[in-house]
């Protein structure tokens, strides 16, 4: 069996598992009426992977899928730096069933952007932006749960370029941002716009959304489609109430 063929029966199976513990949520089983997501945008599914610990056997099976991951895609890394928050967790497990060593970025409040971080690292003090060590001539990739938009990732990978400043350490190269899900609404292009690589075990719009298809109702599955295709349509306030009254009458 080559990768290629592991890799997808991984991101099924993950997929399968994350679907059943409703970490990936939908308007027709779960809401509705849907979510507003926090760029304002209206959504038809939610993925929420932080109540991942909470499920032990789920949490070690995707933290074994990422190892294979990072094994067969990033051998280089030498460290992983979990993002904070969601990759917090993850980095942990991934360093326990990998045997890989991690750290991970502090929580910076009210820190929603680039802009944000320039303005309030020159008041930050003597505070560690990471937490662990990193020695000179390390090879990085930074971990996080999922990417939509990249602006997280971008934050994180300043405030490991600014630790490093602190710290004095030479010779590090951090340009791989790891993640269990790709939505695959523009992250893969914000990464390769910032020279980074970016690896994810599921890309759930084109290949990962299949392994639901036998999990889910028709319509459920017609209208997610159809919405990771064309977000725009699903923005006026009449197709989402047509949505949910179809929902609530099935």
């Amino acid at each position: 069996m080559t990768w290629s063929q592991k890799k997808e029966n991984l991101a099924g199976e993950v997929l399968k598992l994350l679907y059943e513990y409703r970490m990936i949520k939908t308007f027709y089983r779960d809401r509705p009426q849907g979510w507003t997501l926090m760029s304002g945008i209206y959504s038809p599914l939610y993925i929420q992977l932080r109540p991942l610990v909470s499920y032990p056997e789920v949490f070690k099976r995707v933290c074994e899928s990422m190892t294979e991951v990072l094994r067969e895609e990033a051998s280089e890394i030498t460290k992983i730096v979990g993002i904070a928050m969601a990759g917090v967790p993850l980095v942990a497990g991934i360093a326990i069933a990998g045997s890989v060593p991690a750290a991970f970025t502090r929580k910076m409040e009210k820190v929603k952007s680039l802009e944000d971080f320039r303005t309030q690292i020159q008041s930050y003090g003597e505070h560690a932006l990471i937490e662990g060590e990193i020695n000179d001539n390390e090879k990085l990739a930074l971990v996080d749960d999922l990417v939509t938009r990249f602006d997280s990732k971008l934050i994180a990978l300043e405030q490991v370029k600014s630790e490093l400043v602190r710290r004095q350490v030479k010779g590090v190269k951090c340009d791989t941002v790891m993640v269990v899900l790709d939505r695959e609404q523009g992250g893969a292009e914000a990464a390769r716009s910032n020279d980074l690589n970016l690896i994810s075990l599921i890309q759930f719009k084109s290949s990962g959304l299949k392994h639901l298809k036998s999990y889910m109702n028709s319509f459920e599955w017609q209208v997610i489609c159809d919405y990771l295709d064309q977000p725009e349509k699903y923005q006026e306030k009449s197709r989402q109430m047509e949505i949910a009254e179809k929902t609530l009458n099935a």
